[in-house]
């Protein structure tokens, strides 16, 4: 792409993981860039903070080899060796009293490669898994774009389809809740598509799964705020966006409660209720589709003990409230024991529960899980919660989810709830800020090429 004028200033607002993508673009395509983001740190729902002398996260964020921008986004600000990606799918999963099992790709190309795990899965009889292979087949001929498939939810198109409650509840909902942060009873089956075509059917490696090995904060923030730093982008934090300014229908800068910025365009790259506040008349964005795309929270438990208990990275439990136990000792800077992060998706029923009660209804499920947490001391136990860690990704989303672009030339949405076509994921908001960049890039390009006025050509972009 030719590179744009200099002195073409785009403005991103919001720094998550779309805001940062979104400007790195910007920038890389020569545009002067200014980065506003309202809180005191960059990262969005990837942040870390301090806690009691251990480094942790606000939650437990994991990516599949199939997440290339993702994966790209990581290589670009220089943060891959910051991760460790699985060279080979292995999920340990346990059930409580039952021996261990696993979620692995075998040595078959796809689709069969996950037909021994599925055979195998643990919690569920004979007949039930053999019938969970025939369902995962049917998965096969889904087109994730079909709109029809956005008007039930997976749990509907399951049982319609002869699988068992049984398997809805464990086997499905171990690969749905995590990714789309509802379970199969309440999941757009079009994002359920999405989730298992792309992510486990349709290659055999696409599932390996990638850890971060140090927290967010230093994964995303750090790196991605240094790549901005050199390519002569201004960030500025704790600088929330007012409004919008437009001049004869484009976008003429932002308005700001110290002052304004000039910008021939702007990326609103916010959560979904704030961007419908700050998208002006005739954007074309139906504000109200935002304010129903609505919210689903993420509740992580943090566990620090004085001992080793999980001698693996991570674990999937079936039949526990416990959903994904991951250790977190190293990212942590932890001195002694294990730091454990506890996981769970679709939290709504935990939200509004204080951690001495979230401590009083878990710690007996991780002794009755993990046995040789009963001898362990908890030398510390807090939680961070996420109330809008998502959109709800429920049947009907579709369609209340913007494209990139809007009406008004120069101004592009951005976030994981924009119509990626994923869930919201890391992927996603990777994916939403490369597509507004876009946008806004497309329009800046097209300007600088029209013929000026007067006959004359303008200058080239």
């Amino acid at each position: 792409m030719n590179r744009t004028d200099g002195s073409r200033r785009v403005v991103v607002i919001g720094g998550g993981l779309a805001g940062l993508q979104a400007a790195i673009a910007c920038a890389d395509d020569g545009a002067a860039v200014t980065l506003l983001e309202a809180r005191p740190r960059l990262g969005g729902a990837t942040w870390s903070t301090q806690h009691r002398g251990l480094q942790v996260d606000n939650g437990q964020h994991v990516f599949m080899r199939c997440c290339t921008a993702y994966r790209a986004f990581l290589d670009r600000i220089g943060a891959t060796d910051l991760t460790r990606l699985q060279p080979r799918l292995a999920v340990p999963v346990l059930v409580p009293g039952g021996p261990l099992g696993w979620i692995r790709r075998g040595a078959w190309p796809a689709p069969a490669h996950l037909v021994g795990s599925l055979l195998r899965f643990p919690g569920l009889p004979r007949a039930a898994r053999l019938r969970t292979v025939r369902v995962a087949s049917r998965l096969l001929a889904l087109d994730p774009g079909d709109p029809a498939l956005d008007d039930s939810s997976m749990a509907e198109w399951l049982l319609a389809r002869g699988e068992s409650r049984l398997a809805v509840d464990t086997l499905w909902d171990l690969l749905i809740r995590p990714t789309v942060n509802l379970p199969p009873a309440e999941a757009s089956m079009a994002l359920a598509v999405k989730v298992l075509r792309t992510g486990f059917l349709d290659r055999a490696d696409a599932a390996d799964l990638g850890v971060p090995l140090v927290p967010l904060g230093e994964l995303h923030a750090g790196p991605a705020s240094e790549v901005l730093r050199k390519a002569g982008a201004e960030v500025r934090l704790r600088a929330p966006v007012e409004a919008i300014e437009l001049v004869k229908g484009r976008v003429a800068g932002v308005r700001l409660a110290d002052g304004r910025i000039a910008a021939e365009a702007v990326i609103v790259a916010t959560p979904h209720e704030a961007a419908a506040e700050l998208l002006p008349d005739g954007s074309g964005v139906d504000r109200a589709a935002l304010h129903r795309l609505g919210r689903s929270p993420i509740v992580n438990l943090h566990v620090h003990l004085d001992r080793s208990v999980l001698d693996r990275p991570f674990v999937a439990t079936v039949g526990s409230e416990l959903q994904w136990v991951f250790d977190r000792t190293a990212p942590s800077g932890a001195e002694r024991g294990q730091v454990l992060a506890v996981s769970l998706s679709s939290a709504d029923a935990y939200l509004g529960e204080s951690s001495e009660s979230l401590r009083a209804r878990f710690l007996p499920e991780l002794e009755r899980l993990f046995p040789a947490v009963r001898g362990a001391r908890v030398l510390d136990w807090f939680t961070t919660r996420e109330p809008a860690a998502t959109f709800r990704q429920r049947p009907g989303t579709a369609a209340l989810r913007p494209r990139a672009a809007t009406r008004i030339p120069g101004l592009a949405v951005a976030g994981a709830w924009t119509a990626t076509g994923w869930p919201a994921t890391m992927e996603g908001a990777v994916r939403s800020g490369h597509a507004a960049a876009a946008a806004v890039l497309g329009s800046l390009h097209a300007e600088s090429a029209a013929p000026a006025p007067s006959g004359r050509t303008g200058r080239a972009a």
